[in-house]
């Protein structure tokens, strides 16, 4: 029990960093951010993801919310920034599916 409040506690602080760095608009990119964060407090509360899994993939959405903060820091996303910001969105909700439906569980 205690490991699982650890890894909602992540999540909790991965959704506030989502929250805050959201200066310049990027409404797309936030939601699917958001989203993504859900289902991994999900597999993490239903017990679908493993530690290690949890840690690869919170790991993953801060790399995204690096590479947003990286393209808003001259104050404009460009389209080819936006570009390789939903590719990297696309790779985490690839991982965060197969990381679900995998064999592997916490139990």
């Amino acid at each position: 029990i205690n490991t699982m409040k650890k890894g909602i506690l992540i999540i909790g602080f991965c959704l506030a960093a989502i929250s805050f760095a959201n200066a310049q608009n990027t409404p797309g990119i936030r939601h699917t951010q958001k989203h993504q964060t859900m289902r991994i407090s999900q597999g993490v509360k239903s017990g679908e993801l493993t530690r290690q899994e949890t840690r690869r993939l919170v790991r993953e959405q801060k790399h995204v919310q690096h590479e947003k903060r990286l393209a808003k820091a001259d104050g404009k996303v460009t389209r080819r920034e936006r570009k390789h910001i939903r590719h990297e969105q696309r790779v985490a909700n690839r991982d965060i599916y197969r990381q679900k439906h995998d064999k592997q569980d916490r139990n």
